[in-house]
């Protein structure tokens, strides 16, 4: 689900995974129109690092117990 906005609202995409600041610049990127093709890239990019920074957390945690 969060590809899906990521690439149709990217902006909104950085609020769910929690970076409110990129989310505000990458809105402003968005409003151009053709700044919404970068935006949209960043957004599905950002959102790559994110589920690979929790896997490596889960597996910190794991590794602890």
């Amino acid at each position: 689900m969060r590809l899906i906005i990521a690439i149709f609202l990217p902006f909104l995409a950085f609020f769910t995974i929690g970076r409110p600041f990129a989310g505000i610049f990458c809105l402003i990127l968005q409003i151009t129109l053709i700044g919404w093709l970068p935006a949209a890239i960043w957004a599905v990019y950002a959102l790559s690092q994110f589920k690979t920074d929790q896997k490596i957390e889960r597996a910190l945690a794991n590794k602890k117990d």
